[in-house]
């Protein structure tokens, strides 16, 4: 890290995004926060700035609407300084994928996915000319889950799962870590805004925790992280589950009907 590296945070208002915020300050990096709300962004740049003496600017942007997401996409390409991407913004939706309304799912399809590549694809151009830095995305647990029900919400994280896997053998060589985080529920607004009852929802992780858990596995270099997974082997075993599709891929022959 050098004395003028700086973090881009999305969804940097609340929740994952302002304590991801408050721990990459601690570490002496100056930060660009990225929100819908300027009041609360004008507050924790203020409260960071002072806490920790590093530099934090704010920029007004919902990165559900296409222009704000190009106004970010040239501010990673500008700014030359900018080491570490956190894609956090995302929202979720009450109910099944039958009684939601089509223009939120296409919201936050947008936002959970569409946003996250584009700012990584303007990001990685850069970190590659640098030849290092890193991209964290915020995934999900549910997107291993497809059992729980939230078909949208945990497919677009599902995708984030695949998309950081990727880029990660797409980037490694050029000094760039990609970090993928697989949290299970918690306690942030995305429950409120999304119109889920909390009184129905399972005890939910605390939000420090989770960031806290979520950076040790950056700093080992983890490409994926799951903050809640309390034995490695069950995620190698998965792993070593789906690196056996691949031999599956190169068979030309249709297995099921030449054994009928």
């Amino acid at each position: 890290m050098s004395v003028q590296s700086k973090v881009l945070i999305t969804g940097a208002s609340s929740g994952i995004g302002s304590v991801y915020a408050d721990r990459f300050a601690q570490r002496g990096y100056h930060l660009i926060l990225v929100a819908r709300d300027t009041n609360r962004l004008d507050k924790i740049s203020k409260d960071l700035q002072e806490k920790y003496g590093v530099q934090v600017e704010f920029i007004q942007a919902d990165l559900s609407n296409d222009q704000d997401i190009r106004k970010i996409e040239d501010v990673l390409k500008n700014d030359a300084d900018i080491e570490i991407l956190v894609n956090n913004a995302g929202i979720a939706l009450n109910g099944n994928f039958l009684t939601q309304d089509r223009n939120e799912i296409e919201k936050l399809l947008t936002l959970n996915m569409t946003a996250v590549v584009r700012l990584s694809h303007a990001m990685s151009q850069s970190l590659i000319r640098k030849g290092k830095g890193a991209i964290i995305n915020l995934g999900s647990v549910l997107g291993l889950a497809p059992e729980f029900g939230s078909t949208i919400y945990g497919a677009s994280k599902s995708f984030i799962q695949f998309f950081s896997q990727g880029l990660h053998l797409e980037l490694k060589d050029h000094g760039v870590h990609v970090q993928a985080v697989l949290p299970s529920a918690t306690k942030t607004e995305i429950w409120e805004r999304s119109g889920i009852d909390l009184s129905q929802v399972p005890p939910l992780m605390d939000v420090n925790d989770l960031v806290d858990a979520a950076l040790i596995g950056f700093d080992r270099k983890e490409t994926i992280t799951i903050p809640v997974l309390k034995d490695e082997n069950q995620w190698n075993n998965f792993e070593q589950s789906r690196l056996c599709t691949r031999q599956i891929s190169q068979n030309p022959y249709p297995i099921r009907i030449l054994l009928s």
